[in-house]
């Protein structure tokens, strides 16, 4: 192990919550390390991770880039323009804030800082969120001290001789709370059957469209109340169209989001999410049975892959998002909640996939990788 005192640490990661709440959770671990003196952010002002990091009280600095156009032109010479920039801007940052170490999870703005790193001769370690790891984590992995990775599956994406699966790291404890508890909190009925609905950080449109008529369906039938998330962004649209008396109803919560996701996720018997890796993460960790609707223009495809780890594994269900109906999502969801032995052996399927462990598992590795 490192003896090393007085560690400053970097931290990059961003674009979307699958990326930088990893980063996050890794910060709330290092903070109440005697050894860390120092903790910055690098990512993009323009994404969430700005608002997020310095919620946290954690030193953020900016970089102008954006992700990879996917076709040839004139954008792909305007982008390398651009990398080069943010590249040269990352570069002054690490000579500012001189760091014994950085730590990327991945996303286009950690591209430039990790070239940084490398260049600077300062040790980096990456994390993974994935089933399919991301681009910039995959060409910048060879030169990485050591890699994390959340699915095994994974492995064979990554050349680094120093990659262990540790799982996502997950901020404070979502294990903490029992169901009673946060049923209670949340003001819902602990006699009742509970359906969760989340679409990730940013909502997703095709869940809540489904959803429009699927909770009647739900909370018709006697035993079955809902918790759904819509996120910000269709929050208004959403409850807009609403059917008179329906948000009203005290068998169905509404929210376009849940700061604190605890109460939802361990309130809930069975979920209906995206398939994004931190959300899995949670879902693991809670032990939830799962309908996942992965969605469908995620970089690289990577939802699909997470949520067909998923589907192999008995943790969950699998919904194409074209097949995403409020028919469908009722028929899956009962299939669960009607049948005892298969939702004991999803919710045992995802404790068995859930990794507690995984953010002191990478403060450690990153610690000894500090020079």
């Amino acid at each position: 192990m490192n003896k090393k005192s007085n560690i400053s640490v970097i931290l990059t990661g961003g674009g979307t919550g699958g990326h930088i709440y990893p980063a996050i959770a890794i910060a709330q671990v290092l903070r109440a390390d005697p050894k860390i003196t120092s903790l910055s952010y690098i990512g993009c002002a323009k994404n969430p991770e700005k608002e997020i990091a310095e919620r946290e009280g954690i030193e953020f600095h900016s970089l102008d880039v954006s992700g990879m156009p996917r076709k040839p032109g004139p954008k792909v010479l305007m982008w390398l323009i651009e990398l080069f920039i943010a590249t040269f801007r990352a570069i002054s940052y690490l000579i500012k804030l001189k760091p014994n170490v950085v730590f990327g999870t991945g996303g286009y703005v950690t591209g430039p800082v990790l070239m940084a790193a490398w260049l600077l001769r300062v040790p980096y370690v990456i994390h993974d969120p994935d089933a399919h790891p991301g681009i910039v984590n995959k060409f910048m992995a060879g030169g990485a001290k050591s890699v994390s990775l959340a699915f095994e599956g994974a492995k064979k994406y990554i050349k680094n001789p120093d990659t262990v699966v540790f799982g996502n790291p997950i901020r404070g404890c979502l294990g903490n709370i029992d169901r009673l508890t946060a049923i209670r909190e949340l003001g819902l009925d602990p006699e009742k059957k509970t359906v969760l609905a989340i679409g990730g950080s940013q909502g997703a449109k095709t869940i809540n469209d489904a959803m429009a008529g699927a909770v009647p369906a739900f909370i018709n039938e006697p035993g079955f109340q809902v918790i759904h998330q819509t996120g910000r962004k269709n929050f208004d649209e959403y409850a807009g169209n609403l059917p008179p008396g329906l948000r009203e109803n005290p068998a169905y919560i509404v929210k376009p989001y849940f700061e604190d996701m605890s109460l939802p996720l361990n309130a809930a018997d069975v979920a209906i999410s995206r398939a994004g890796s931190l959300s899995i993460s949670e879902l693991n960790l809670c032990g939830l049975p799962c309908v996942l609707i992965p969605y469908p223009y995620a970089a690289a495809d990577h939802q699909r892959f997470n949520a067909r780890a998923m589907q192999e594994s008995g943790a969950a269900l699998y919904l194409e998002d074209a097949e995403c109906s409020a028919g469908k999502l009722v028929e899956m969801v009962n299939s669960i909640l009607n049948n005892p032995q298969k939702l004991e052996s999803m919710q045992q399927a995802n404790k068995s996939l859930a990794k507690p462990e995984a953010a002191k598992n990478i403060v450690e590795q990153i610690k000894k990788s500090a020079n």
